[in-house]
């Protein structure tokens, strides 16, 4: 049975790229990150804050910056923590988070949120939540390695 040159080329660059990918993978790192975020809408909103992420036993301070838009309304303070999945350097946190949902909180409430931005960096967080705030909306939030 006779293989074309062609053809064994295109098995041989698949092979490698899925080689250079599943290496690339490999070498992803994770790092535990907390941060505190003051909301505030009135159907647009914006919101910000700032934290830390620990990476590779070293700190990072981080701020943040979003905005939201949709049914909502009240001011909040919630804070973040969780771990930061398929990083291979602190920086690859840097970048906007999008994420549609809903919930309420008055006085104290709770909040878990899966957000991955655009160089595979997936946040993983649980949040408490104080104040009166009540969304359904889309936002986005922006994190910045200092």
């Amino acid at each position: 049975m006779k293989i074309s040159s062609g053809f064994r080329s295109l098995a041989v660059a698949a092979t490698a790229a899925a080689g250079v990918s599943f290496a690339s993978a490999a070498h992803a790192d994770s790092g535990t990150i907390r941060f505190a975020v003051y909301k505030a809408a009135f159907f647009v909103g914006g919101s910000g804050g700032d934290g830390t992420l620990t990476f590779h036993g070293r700190r990072y301070p981080i701020s943040i910056g979003g905005i939201s838009g949709g049914l909502a309304f009240g001011a909040s303070k919630t804070y973040f923590k969780g771990t930061v999945r398929h990083i291979r350097r602190a920086q690859d946190v840097t970048g906007v988070y999008g994420a549609a949902g809903g919930g309420g909180a008055l006085g104290k409430g709770a909040q878990v949120i899966v957000m991955t931005n655009d160089k595979g960096a997936q946040l993983e967080l649980t949040g408490k939540q104080v104040g009166l705030q009540i969304n359904a909306d889309i936002s986005g939030m922006s994190i910045t390695v200092k």
